[in-house]
């Protein structure tokens, strides 16, 4: 940790995000959020109400759904670091979950999706097989002001779909 009389501590500490290891000197209460913004221009992580409401910044934590914008950076130390460009950034090849979003028109301004995305992307691993009632459940911390959830919860089940014919082939 270096700190200067009248600065911000800061540390030296090394992200693995999406398969890559970076470097970084950040400030020690710098949020994970903002160091993907802003020092690692990963912006499909969005922020939204900044205190952990909204989903809108959720990023994966070792496969965990996790609010980036309620972690210091300093803590994401040692872990695996998965945000929506880790999930799909070809537009030519969407991953399973974002084309459930296409399919079943589940976005509309998209400010939510990749919260949306990386929440469900998640989920899916750990439930397979939803319901939609589970599909609204897995979907319910995160806040979308456009869709009224319907086809959020139906891409959840198309996802679900996508994801097993993927497996099977």
């Amino acid at each position: 940790m270096t700190e200067d009389i009248g600065t911000e501590p800061t540390s030296s500490i090394r992200l693995a995000v999406n398969g890559t290891l970076y470097e970084l000197e950040v400030p020690d209460r710098k949020l994970l959020s903002d160091v993907l913004r802003q020092d690692l221009e990963l912006t499909g992580t969005h922020v939204g109400c900044e205190h952990g409401v909204c989903g809108a910044c959720t990023v994966q934590l070792d496969g965990e759904p996790v609010r980036s914008c309620l972690m210091f950076a300093v803590t994401a130390q040692g872990h695996e670091i998965t945000t929506v460009e880790g999930i799909g950034d070809d537009p030519e090849n969407p991953s399973d979950v974002q084309q459930a979003f296409i399919d079943c028109h589940g976005l509309q301004c998209g400010f939510c999706t990749p919260g949306f995305v990386t929440t469900i992307d998640a989920y899916i691993d750990e439930n397979p097989n939803p319901t939609e009632e589970e599909a609204r459940e897995a979907v319910s911390g995160n806040l979308c002001r456009c869709t009224g959830y319907q086809n959020i919860v139906s891409a959840v089940c198309r996802a679900a779909e996508l994801r097993a014919e993927g497996a099977s082939q």
